[in-house]
């Protein structure tokens, strides 16, 4: 498995292994948990994207279970988490509604949680889970430069922004972020246009791309897309999964998809997508079915 450079003492594994439904499955015993993390080690994938609220701000916990079990797997892995969403469920249940915190006091008792839940004494990269537009850049910025320099988090990052919200926190910080999570997928192709990836491309910095098979409609979805991904598939010995991640991989962008299943045969396979080999004229023909029409 290739690995991306992050920092120049993080690198992250080129496919990343999203949890945000490791607490919906009906095991979440730490010895499931563990098999998953086994699963992906035996394919080089180390990286594992998490986030305060997923599972309604129990996925963390789980994933600690299994690190408490296992202390070994600690060092075996980077972990990647987030903060900023604020949902009535779990520990914010008194919230009268949805919304985003960005503040430092938030930010760090986010991360202190994070730190307890995941039986962990470091977060590798904190990400700001969504941007708001109750932000205090300044006040952000200071917060997260004081964790890194802290050594509870290596690096941090940003997920959702574009580009004019990441040049605002950027702007009021000394660390740099050193990465932006946003939706990329052959069911969501706008970041290729819009410049968002463009601008990640011009500071040479890794993408993060979640929801890389669309939700999963990828899969399920019929239609000319769908008949050009299976006959990738057929000739290359691989399911459609593969094709749809390889599409990413084969972008110059060196971006990471963010894979997420709780079925273990599935998550075995996850690194086939790496020996996926896509020309140019087939990434374009993904592409034309992808967007419903032909480039100008």
């Amino acid at each position: 498995m290739d690995r991306i450079e992050i920092t120049p003492e993080l690198s992250f594994s080129r496919i990343v292994y999203g949890m945000w439904r490791v607490g919906d499955d009906k095991d979440t015993s730490a010895r499931h948990v563990q098999a998953k993390i086994e699963a992906c080690l035996a394919q080089g994938i180390t990286t594992i994207d998490q986030a305060d609220i997923y599972g309604g701000y129990t996925a963390e916990a789980v994933l600690g279970a299994a690190l408490r079990e296992t202390p070994s797997l600690r060092d075996k892995v980077e972990i990647v988490t987030k903060c900023g969403i604020v949902a009535p469920a779990g520990r914010h249940a008194a919230a009268r509604v949805k919304h985003y915190d960005t503040t430092a006091e938030h930010i760090n008792a986010s991360v202190e949680a994070s730190l307890r839940d995941m039986a962990t004494d470091r977060i590798d990269l904190l990400l700001i889970h969504r941007p708001d537009p109750m932000m205090d850049a300044d006040e952000t910025g200071a917060a997260l430069d004081a964790l890194v320099e802290s050594g509870k988090v290596r690096s941090v990052g940003v997920s959702n922004f574009r580009p004019w919200d990441f040049s605002l926190l950027q702007s009021r910080m000394e660390s740099v972020l050193v990465t932006n999570q946003i939706e990329l997928s052959l069911a969501a192709t706008s970041a290729f246009t819009n410049g968002d990836l463009a601008y990640l491309q011009e500071r040479d910095m890794p993408v993060m791309a979640w929801s890389p098979l669309g939700g999963g409609s990828l899969m399920t979805k019929s239609g000319p897309l769908a008949d050009v991904m299976a006959r990738i598939a057929a000739e290359q010995g691989v399911d459609v999964a593969a094709v749809a991640v390889a599409w990413l991989l084969a972008h110059p962008a060196k971006i990471l998809p963010v894979l997420g299943t709780n079925n273990l045969q599935r998550i075995a396979s996850i690194s086939d997508a790496s020996r996926v080999v896509l020309d140019r004229q087939t990434w374009f023909e993904l592409y034309t079915h992808a967007i419903g029409h032909e480039v100008p």
